[in-house]
């Protein structure tokens, strides 16, 4: 799922023509594991042996608030994380993307985009590549001065892009006055299919400062596996290994990260465990949720073992079944005592944990990671009493036929406390307490943080009953 808070983007292809796990004992994944743990290579594709000096590339992430409001205020915000990624040689053109476990595509704008938020990103010029290949969604090539092109029409949730394919090459690094040829030999680089936006809504695109997206979920979630970007590093790159690890961090003076080729051991605080992915086929970074337990209980929704929970590193907030939200909301939602006039910060005010239950492993979710900053004050004028109420921010999840009505999102205030690394081959999550490291000892920013919040909370939202 992108920051755009869908889930499986949809996609419609406009043709030019009519057609005719561990066995181990479960274990909490918490602070308790501080150790500095190897890399287990009990896992039967393991990481036994990686060097920092391999074959990987770590890219650090740009993060940007994007504010919700409500009647003309701001009660909270969403966040997207993006870096940058080359397209095209011998003189690659640079583009912000969101690394997305959600989604299966590729996309950047065109320069023959006209809609006002092109207008506004980087847009990919096809004169200036010698190694792209127009091409048809089929993947047949075409002249490039093709008048009627082949076209996909992508929906995001309330906006949509409709775009172009063509065959191009990407690098992770820099390798201006390279030949294709050449850079496909290094580890950084891939020949992938990819779209070139030639129409993209003002909502949302405008607001954000990424220019594409960069979709990481499994090669069925791509019209074609060519158009899976990991998929093509995995299956045409020996020099890539089938991993990437997700680092989100938890201070904007520290770069949250995605390494390329395994896990980055620096940020991690104990041994990586691991789950299956279920449902591969589906395309989505999905797990078996064995049961949830909020503030202790269990939750009747998933004790039969039926749940399922996808790891998503677009999407900012904890997804919840759409029909059990209210419940969970209700479960969370705790009254902050004393003067009910105070402006508390409710990330840092108690509350129930939420615990997942994989098997072998649990994830452990607090209050200061699924709770709105702002409290809610609530009046009522006929007793005359206030009351403070702290709440959870969830994203609603919609039943579909491919997902079911149990599906949690696994999005930042999971991922901001531990480290995720995806198996590609075996098709696997890695999950290890993250290092969260002292700003003091990263040396200068390597990223840029948009629209960073006040330090002081929001005031409390007002309720008249």
């Amino acid at each position: 799922m992108s920051p755009l808070t869908i889930l499986a983007p949809v996609l419609l292809v406009l043709a030019a023509t009519p057609a005719n796990g561990l066995a181990m004992p479960k274990v909490d994944i918490d602070a308790n594991q501080s150790s500095r743990a190897t890399i287990q290579s009990n896992h039967s594709n393991g990481f036994a042996g990686w060097d920092a000096d391999a074959h990987h590339v770590t890219i650090a992430l740009d993060k940007q608030y994007v504010p919700v409001t409500r009647n003309n205020r701001t009660v909270m915000y969403k966040s997207a994380y993006f870096g940058t990624i080359l397209v095209g040689l011998p003189n690659p053109q640079s583009f912000t993307v969101v690394f997305d476990t959600g989604s299966g595509h590729f996309l950047v704008p065109s320069s023959k985009c006209l809609s006002e938020p092109c207008a506004t990103h980087n847009n990919y010029h096809r004169n200036l590549s010698s190694s792209g290949q127009d091409v048809d969604h089929d993947g047949i090539e075409v002249p490039w001065d093709t008048e009627e092109r082949d076209e996909v029409a992508i929906a995001y949730g309330t906006g949509e892009i409709v775009g172009e394919f063509a065959r191009e090459t990407a690098c992770l690094n820099d390798r201006t006055g390279e030949s294709s040829e050449v850079a496909l030999r290094r580890v950084d680089c891939v020949r992938v299919r990819t779209i070139f936006a030639t129409e993209m809504t003002t909502e949302p695109f405008h607001a954000f400062k990424f220019d594409g997206v960069l979709g990481l979920g499994l090669a069925a979630l791509a019209l074609d596996p060519e158009f899976s970007f990991f998929g093509q590093m995995e299956r045409t790159n020996p020099l890539m290994k089938p991993f990437f690890g997700v680092f989100v961090s938890q201070n904007d003076s520290v770069a949250s990260e995605i390494t390329f080729g395994g896990p980055d051991p620096r940020r991690l605080a104990g041994e990586l465990q691991w789950a299956d992915v279920t449902k591969p086929e589906l395309g989505y970074w999905q797990l078996k949720v064995r049961g949830i337990t909020i503030g202790g209980e269990p939750l009747d929704l998933c004790k039969d073992g039926d749940c399922v929970a996808i790891a998503d590193t677009g999407t900012s907030l904890l997804g919840v079944p759409r029909d059990a939200a209210q419940h969970i909301h209700w479960l969370l939602a705790r009254t902050v005592e004393g003067d009910p006039h105070q402006v508390p910060h409710c990330q840092q005010h108690p509350g129930p944990d939420i615990v997942f239950d994989f098997g072998d492993f649990n994830l452990t979710v607090g209050p200061e990671l699924y709770s709105r900053p702002a409290g809610l004050k609530v009046v009522n004028a006929t007793a005359n009493e206030t009351e403070l109420i702290c709440r959870a921010a969830l994203l609603p999840v919609e039943e579909n036929e491919a997902l079911g009505p149990k599906a949690w999102i696994l999005g930042e205030p999971v991922l901001s406390k531990y480290y995720s690394t995806y198996d590609w081959r075996q098709k696997k999550i890695g999950f290890a307490l993250a290092v969260q490291p002292d700003p003091e000892t990263e040396g200068p920013p390597r990223h840029k943080v948009h629209g960073a919040p006040p330090a002081e909370p929001p005031t409390p939202t007002v309720v008249n009953i």
